[in-house]
């Protein structure tokens, strides 16, 4: 939190897609990253309404759940990898590279869809 805005500094996600939403100068903090994605959480949630669903649900297709699990077998996969190499003794290029590597699949498997 910053201490002259008294406002969290860090950069928020999407609610939606899980991209970063870029900051805006003054008011409040946008939720999402476009229109789109402010609109299909719009629809979701009227939606889940109609079908008696908590307001907090999140409903998924069945292909966006086999993308979120593999999305998670990629980044395990990835960190099994980097325990192997530090096992091994690798070089600090090899487990930075690796490390690189990971964060990156970790980012994208944070998006929900």
């Amino acid at each position: 939190m910053s201490l002259v805005t008294g406002r969290d500094t860090r950069a928020s996600t999407c609610l939606w897609c899980g991209r970063p939403v870029p900051e805006i100068g003054t008011g409040r903090r946008r939720r999402y990253c476009r229109q789109s994605c402010r609109q299909r959480a719009y629809e979701q949630r009227s939606s889940a309404r109609r079908a008696g669903l908590p307001e907090d649900s999140v409903v998924l297709t069945a292909g966006e759940v086999e993308a979120l699990a593999d999305r998670a077998f990629r980044v395990r996969c990835a960190a099994e990898d980097v325990a192997t190499a530090v096992a091994e003794g690798a070089a600090a290029d090899e487990l930075t590279a690796l490390c690189a590597e990971l964060l990156d699949l970790a980012r994208d498997a944070e998006r929900l869809r």
